[in-house]
């Protein structure tokens, strides 16, 4: 791919106002990105329907954002890209509804590459079955050789990296904020763990701060990496259960481990196993059912 196009690409990314509808739209009507940068906020609305305040904004940011020193910034904090256009850009998240036009990441770059990859996520608040268990598969995954995905968050997620770390597997961690924002800030050792030793991931520049509606965005990244996600624990109205249902529209395969019918953590994952997850009593049950996938 042509580097300039490259770096068209990423400094329209860092531009206010401009989301991925938006982006999907430029790329169709300039698919070099070249004209674009000569557009006046006028010229925005009559082609995007862009209002013209926010046009301001945009072209605003063309003008003071320079590509060449962005680049050179992130370069020095160790922060690498890549594109949807590039030919090492994962290929199970580019089969997904509206894969990531850009992703920023730290770390290990590599395990983009790995195809046995499995999500695994669940409640902020885990049981200590709950925890019992993900320490148990992980085990067992990370034995087969599994890359494990997670989203960051407290409790299940961020115990999912934690014991991969801890049994020598690989983990990528996804995040619904910046690389420059550790969300939440009591993972902070985490991050420093994952940074340096496996992956970090986010489709959102480095400054970007976290807001609500980027998690549920976040949750089709974990399910589009991924041959399948398991979910564990995971209450009725779990962002746990938008990943599962990402995952088994983009056809992959759905995972739950089965809990108390008393238990509000375990709801969740009851109620997807109703609905046909497949129901998982060891990791055998996950590994070969994946077999198919490979």
């Amino acid at each position: 791919m042509e580097q300039s196009f490259r770096k068209r690409l990423i400094q329209l990314h860092h531009c206010r106002g401009i989301g991925w509808k938006t982006l999907d739209k430029m790329l169709k009507l300039d698919p070099t990105l070249r004209k674009i940068f000569a557009y006046t906020p006028k010229d925005l609305y009559l082609h995007f329907q862009i209002p013209l305040k926010r046009a301001e904004t945009i072209v605003y940011d063309l003008q003071t954002v320079q590509r060449k020193n962005l680049l050179q910034w992130y370069k020095e904090r160790n922060i690498q890209t890549i594109t949807r256009f590039d030919d090492n850009y994962p290929f199970l998240l580019k089969q997904i509804y509206q894969p990531p036009f850009v992703l920023y990441y730290l770390g290990d770059g590599h395990l983009l590459k790995e195809k046995r990859m499995i999500s695994i996520v669940g409640t902020r608040n885990p049981s200590e079955y709950g925890k019992r268990v993900t320490e148990q598969l992980v085990k067992g995954l990370v034995e087969r050789n599994y890359v494990i995905i997670s989203g960051f968050a407290k409790g299940i997620d961020g115990l999912t990296h934690l014991k991969a770390d801890q049994f020598d597997g690989k983990t990528i961690a996804v995040l619904g904020s910046g690389l420059f924002h550790i969300y939440p800030k009591d993972h902070r050792n985490l991050f420093q763990i994952l940074s340096k030793k496996h992956l970090i991931l986010s489709e959102y520049p480095p400054n970007k701060r976290p807001e609500k509606y980027h998690f549920p965005e976040r949750n089709r990244i974990i399910a589009g990496l991924s041959l399948g996600t398991l979910v564990i624990e995971a209450k009725e109205r779990s962002g746990s259960l938008i990943t599962a249902n990402i995952a088994l529209q983009e056809g992959r395969e759905v995972f739950a481990v089965p809990g108390p019918i008393t238990s509000a953590t375990s709801k969740g994952t009851n109620l997807l196993i109703q609905q046909g997850a497949k129901l998982v009593l060891s990791v055998e049950d996950i590994t070969n059912e994946l077999k198919n996938m490979e």
